[in-house]
């Protein structure tokens, strides 16, 4: 059994080892391939015309000040049963 679990650990540190380097020499061995951007017929909405942003961030900001202020409020917490 300990030989088993042992050339199974070992079986998996190999293929992490070789699994990168298969890729690589995949893609160059193929045809050629060439990264091209994306068309773009307007600018985008989100260059400065769209507060939404601004938004997120204040709620955000305000969500983690409640979380302070009430997980440092010093109210009884002790049990009131017997």
């Amino acid at each position: 059994m300990r030989f088993g679990k042992i050339s199974l650990a070992a079986l998996a540190v190999v293929s992490m080892a070789v699994a990168p380097v298969a890729a690589q020499v995949s893609q160059t061995s193929g045809a050629s391939v060439e990264r091209v951007d994306a068309k773009r017929s307007k600018e985008s909405k989100q260059d400065g015309g769209s507060s939404t942003g601004i938004i997120v961030g204040i709620l955000t900001a305000a969500a983690i000040i409640g979380g302070v202020v009430i997980a440092a409020d010093n109210a009884d917490d002790t049990p009131t049963s017997p």
